[in-house]
């Protein structure tokens, strides 16, 4: 007698860490549950994966339907399974990082009861998540670490336009240490050019501009 094969329904959902830098610190947007289970709680924005989208394509539609950003820098984080992550059936999450600058979520806003929250909060359990988004986001705080040094994500959190101390700033954030500003424009100096222009209105003497060369990729 043939053993009879159950086929067991599972949801595939797609989570995403939308982060940015604010007054020095690396937050990422949260927005509270309005429904069981975790009503109430913070939690990463997120949908369903339809039948005719791809996850990275859910990915997109969620950071457009939470900050209205289109093109935003996206990299898949990984995928979370675990058989009790979600209390009401069988759900897979594909999670995905999407960076940006803070002044580009501004000008697009973002929606509902979202917000920004520091990272440390979420990670030191001073702010709890919903499921398991605290992992996710330990997650990705770790790739944000990890790329920093072996690619150019940090040139996603500055205006198209920066001073070098903002990009070394952002360097510091992500490393979580201080960097010394002869070695760091040493190391930046191959991945930037000046634009010719000036930051001025500041209470110092005007500073230099610079932006991404051309060429150089964020992998």
């Amino acid at each position: 007698m043939k053993e009879q094969i159950i086929h067991q329904k599972i949801s595939v959902a797609v989570d995403v860490l939308i982060f940015t830098i604010e007054d020095e610190k690396l937050k990422i947007v949260l927005a509270k549950r309005e429904a069981p289970p975790f009503e109430g709680v913070f939690a990463l924005p997120g949908v369903s994966l339809r039948e005719s989208e791809t996850p990275e394509e859910a990915a997109e539609r969620s950071v457009l339907e939470r900050t209205g950003i289109r093109n935003i820098f996206l990299e898949q984080l990984h995928t979370f399974g675990r058989v009790d992550r979600d209390p009401r059936s069988r759900t897979i999450s594909i999670a995905y990082c999407a960076v940006t600058s803070y002044r580009r979520l501004k000008d697009s806003g973002i929606s509902g009861s979202a917000g920004l929250y520091p990272v440390s909060g979420i990670l030191s359990g001073e702010l709890p998540l919903a499921f398991d988004h605290r992992e996710m986001t330990a997650h990705g705080r770790e790739m944000l670490r990890e790329k920093v040094n072996s690619g150019g994500i940090a040139f996603e959190f500055v205006p198209e336009e920066f001073t070098l101390p903002q990009l070394q700033k952002v360097y510091e954030i992500l490393l979580g240490e201080k960097l010394y500003k002869a070695n760091f424009r040493k190391m930046i100096a191959p991945m930037v050019e000046e634009t010719g222009n000036m930051l001025t209105g500041q209470a110092h003497r005007p500073s230099r501009l610079y932006r991404k060369k051309k060429g150089e990729t964020n992998e």
